[in-house]
Formats: structure tokens, C-alpha cells, sequence
């Protein structure tokens, strides 16, 4: 499946680049000889907003912008539903065209991630026992409101278009890589990787990286249906999905070498490793490829001179997560 052309790659990321400047790719010594293998670290989590989403979110303000030009008026509002980056890189990019954004995240959410959110201009409601009971409201409100209020869903192809200019600056800078291991929400990141290494031309292994806890994805490529489980319990929030998008499985399913599950303390021993080796702060979802990477050395499938990378997703974990993490142990959600 064609999700963009190159030249459309291209120019959302002109569009990304009016905001911010690429994100480093490091190939950090003391990281790859824990590892015992090769490793690049993309660093997203040096994002305006401290994680990826903030691309998507800049090029889906950027298509209201262009429709505006052809005679559509900006929506009223826009409303869409978060675990905390998504909801950022909306504000982030719309408030500045002046269009108010609500978000509505669930109850327990990051109360550093709400502030975030709010810092950016969006009204912040909590709604919901989790992610996707927050996005069938957000949904629903959209849809009552007359057509004056869009609703933002975390899987768009704008979205996805945006996020994958990081796939194409780190393949640009890194191109013989053997795999990529990339952390699955609701799954942009992943289906941006995929589509850029398919234009260009790349032979790279995309590994996706799941908690396994909240596993509705791998479960879903596993099976050759779309599953949706009854939870989704890891204080990797960005991964905290249990109902997937049909759009993404359709991508990832066929352009995915396989999809790796990880454990709460998997996810921690990476966060703890990321910072001792590169002293950069990792949200769960943004150690989560880390935590794959470590988990397929132990068990031989990576070999000593492979080359691989790790999406560093996002940097924005709480406080009191962190220091919990940094101390040895694992949140409990």
C-alpha cells in the first residue's frame, strides 16, 4: 500500500522544517557496548513538543492551511483524544492559526503531560477510563457539532505523512541499516517508517515493539484480523492501545518483519540503560525499541557487527516515574 510519494515526503518535510531542525541520529560507544551490536538512536525526544508526533501534527495544520486557500473556512475547533504527545502536537501546530483545541485524556493520565498540553493553548478534560474510551468521545462530540468541530484522530494519513519525515532524515543519514526497531501506539510511527524505507528502495527489517500488556496490534498481525483486547495497562502510555486502527494494520501487517512484545521491567531496564549510556531522559514508549533491541541480542537474533537503530520516540515521563526508574523499579499504572 502507497501511502505518500516521495515528492510528497518531501514537501511535508519543508513543512516540519519551518518549525524545527532535523533530530540527531548518534550512534552512541557506551550504548553499543552494552549492547554488544551496533546501534543508532534517533532522537525524537528532541522535538519541540519532546516527542515525534509534533511532525504530524505540524503538516495536519498545514493541510487546514491549504484547504483554507482553496476556499474551505478553518474548522471551528478541532477535538481530538491523547495519552499526552498526540495531544501536544495538535495545540502545538493549530493554536497558532488561532483555532482552539480541546483534548480529552483519560482519567489517571500524566498530570506533566496535561500541563504540557495546556501549555500549548489546548483545553484539557479528562473523560474515560482509558485511551480509547477518551477517543470514542472525542469522536462523538465531533460529529454532534455540526461539522463546526474536526475531530484529530491519532492515525491520519496527514499524520502519518508528517511522522515519517524523521523515518526519511534518519534513513538519509544512516541508509545500511539491517533493522529499525520502532515502539507501535497507535501506529504513525510505524507505518511512516515502513513507507519510507519502501520508496526508498531500502532492504531494512522493521521490527515493531509492543508492550505486553497491551499487545492488540501483534495480536492482530498474528491472527490476520483486527483484535481488540479489554485493556491496556503500561506505564509506557504512548503504547497504551487496545483498540487498533484497520488503516495502520493494513500497512503494518505486510511491512513488518515481526512484532516483539516487552515486559514493564524490559521497558524500565531500558529507560535506566538510555540514560546511563547517552544521559538522555526516555519516556516507557520511547525506551520501548531500546527494550526490543536488548531483549533480541540476549536471545542471539542480532548479531555482533549488525547495524541497527532504535526510535527514541519521546522523552516525556514524569518526574516521579523517572526517579522510580532511575532507583530500580518499575511503575506500576
Amino acid at each position: 500500500m502507497t501511502l505518500f510519494s516521495l515528492a510528497e515526503l518531501e514537501a511535508a518535510h519543508t513543512v516540519v522544517r519551518e518549525h524545527m531542525q532535523p533530530t540527531p541520529a548518534y550512534r552512541w560507544p557506551l550504548l553499543s557496548e552494552a549492547l554488544g551490536c551496533c546501534v543508532w538512536v534517533k532522537h525524537e525526544n528532541q522535538t519541540p513538543t519532546g516527542a515525534f508526533k509534533v511532525r504530524g501534527g505540524l503538516v495536519f495544520a498545514n493541510e487546514l492551511v491549504s484547504a483554507q486557500r482553496a476556499g474551505k473556512p478553518l474548522p471551528g475547533g478541532l477535538i481530538t483524544a491523547t495519552r499526552g504527545n498526540h495531544g501536544q502536537s495538535v495545540p502545538f501546530a493549530a493554536c497558532r492559526l488561532g483555532i482552539p483545541v480541546t483534548v480529552l485524556v483519560p482519567e489517571g493520565n500524566s498530570a506533566e503531560k496535561n500541563a504540557a498540553m495546556a501549555g500549548w493553548g489546548a483545553t484539557v478534560e479528562v473523560v474515560g477510563r482509558d485511551f480509547d474510551a477518551a477517543r470514542e468521545v472525542a469522536a462523538a462530540r465531533a460529529d454532534n457539532s455540526a461539522g463546526d468541530w474536526q475531530f484529530v484522530p491519532s492515525f491520519d494519513e496527514h499524520l502519518v505523512r508528517g511522522v515519517a519525515t524523521y523515518a526519511l532524515e534518519l534513513f538519509r543519514a544512516v541508509p545500511k541499516l539491517d533493522r529499525v526497531y520502532v515502539p507501535i501506539g497507535m501506529g504513525s510511527g510505524i507505518c511512516g517508517v515502513i513507507a519510507v524505507r519502501d520508496l526508498l528502495g531500502l532492504t531494512t527489517q522493521v521490527i515493531g515493539v509492543v508492550a505486553s500488556t497491551a499487545d492488540a496490534v501483534a495480536q492482530s498481525v498474528e491472527q490476520g484480523r483486527n483484535v481488540t483486547t479489554s485493556t491496556a495497562h503500561t506505564f509506557a502510555d504512548g503504547l497504551a492501545c487496545r483498540v487498533p486502527a484497520q488503516a495502520a494494520l493494513d500497512v503494518i501487517t505486510p511491512g513488518v518483519e515481526r512484532i516483539v512484545r516487552v515486559s514493564e521491567q524490559e521497558i524500565a531496564d531500558a529507560v535506566r540503560l538510555l540514560y546511563r549510556t547517552t544521559h538522555n531522559v526516555s519516556e516507557g514508549a520511547g525506551a520501548a525499541a531500546c527494550a526490543a533491541l536488548m531483549q533480541e541480542r540476549a536471545a542471539g537474533k542480532v548479531g555482533t557487527e549488525d547495524h541497527n537503530a532504535v526510535i527514541l520516540s519521546g522523552g516525556n515521563i514524569d518526574v516521579g516515574w523517572f526517579a522510580q526508574v532511575l532507583a530500580g523499579g518499575t511503575p506500576t499504572p
